[in-house]
């Protein structure tokens, strides 16, 4: 925690990034080292002269203790790339940010997320098309990732809080600057349901330059981008170009052929992304190939038994994929209640989702509260 603070000043420097930041980690050992480094060292340990100088410069204005009580102020957390909370599908990517910022909360359930990315200027089409899809993924416990501007991106925050799901807006700006300004209510509904990101430090304002690379994180932390409705020369498409850098799949929904806002996505349709008619058309390739390691959660031999709702479930749950529906009617539950406990099981290791609202036991659930 001591060192924190100095990757959190460190990131005030505009000319660090993931190659600099790395420089003085092998340079020095901790951040609280470089930050007290002279230039002579700094130069050492790799990084060129205008940058030893911005740092030089930003050392004079900036406090290490006064950046973390800002962020405590303001609610908002900090972690560096070594620590246990920042995201591990992120940490894959070719060049993840340093420090990420985050005001709410980032789940485990979260890595199971897929970004909805499109047009800001989307047809009635398009609107539709992303209330659906977004709705569905929500409703089967995908978190939707989107960046907060207007047209598809606001349309998929609102569907996943509507539905009652999570839902993580990734911003080109500080955690504390809203744009566009009209979403401010919206930020403030996803704080209490997901998280706003960013790896802008607080008070820094968007720039041009800043929405492409933030759109690298969007599909960094997720299992794959969706695209509805996208032009040849939309920013969305950004998305996509950092997804295929990073080995994450490209889902596309396909649009008029007389469309402009759908000629960029029905050409990425041609060039082999993976056509989308459905939400189950998503789950089932995100179960099959994308689903990481780190929810394969299992149980131990001391894991809390389950209650008296989840023992009822597990009677109706075998190796088997068997629906949600068949589930309710089963244990005689309403689906209210069922989807809850489902979810708290998925949680807990006791049971997986495998495709469009199936699920099956684990090995060691089977094994240890059988019948």
């Amino acid at each position: 925690m001591n060192d924190l603070k100095y990757w959190v000043a460190f990131s005030r420097v505009r000319r660090l990034g993931t190659v600099r930041f790395r420089l003085l980690e092998r340079g020095f050992g901790s951040m609280a080292d470089a930050w007290r480094a002279s230039p002579g060292e700094l130069k050492a340990a790799g990084l060129d002269a205008k940058t030893v100088t911005a740092i030089g410069t930003t050392r004079k204005t900036v406090d290490p203790d006064q950046e973390m009580e800002w962020l405590d102020k303001a609610a908002v957390s900090a972690f560096h790339w070594g620590h246990s909370d920042y995201p591990s599908l992120l940490k894959e990517i070719p060049d993840p940010p340093p420090v990420l910022y985050v005001k709410g909360e980032l789940l485990l359930r979260d890595q199971r997320s897929i970004a909805v990315v499109g047009t800001r200027k989307a047809t009635s089409y398009g609107r539709e098309a992303a209330l659906a899809l977004s709705s569905d993924l929500a409703k089967s416990g995908i978190t939707i990732v989107s960046g907060l501007a207007r047209g598809i991106d606001t349309i998929a925050h609102h569907a996943a809080l509507d539905h009652g799901g999570r839902t993580v807006a990734v911003l080109a700006s500080g955690v504390d600057i809203i744009y566009p300004r009209e979403n401010a209510r919206l930020a403030q509904a996803i704080t209490e349901n997901g998280a706003l990101i960013s790896e802008h430090p607080l008070g820094r304002r968007p720039d041009a330059h800043h929405f492409p690379r933030r759109n690298r994180l969007m599909s960094g932390i997720t299992l794959g981008a969706l695209v509805i409705e996208a032009g040849q020369s939309s920013g969305a498409l950004w998305t996509v170009r950092h997804a295929l850098e990073q080995n994450r799949e490209v889902f596309c929904v396909p649009g008029s052929i007389f469309s402009p806002a759908s000629l960029g996505v029905n050409q990425l349709i041609q060039q082999g992304a993976k056509l989308i008619l459905s939400c189950s058309d998503v789950l089932e390739e995100v179960n099959l190939s994308f689903m990481p390691n780190q929810l394969e959660m299992t149980v131990q031999a001391d894991a809390p038994k389950p209650d008296s709702a989840e023992f009822a479930l597990l009677q109706q749950i075998s190796h088997d994929p068997v629906h949600i529906d068949a589930i309710c009617r089963g244990a005689e539950l309403p689906m209210s209640v069922v989807s809850s406990a489902l979810t708290l099981m998925e949680l807990k290791g006791l049971v997986k989702q495998v495709a469009g609202m199936q699920y099956i036991r684990t090995r060691e659930t089977a094994a240890a509260y059988a019948s």
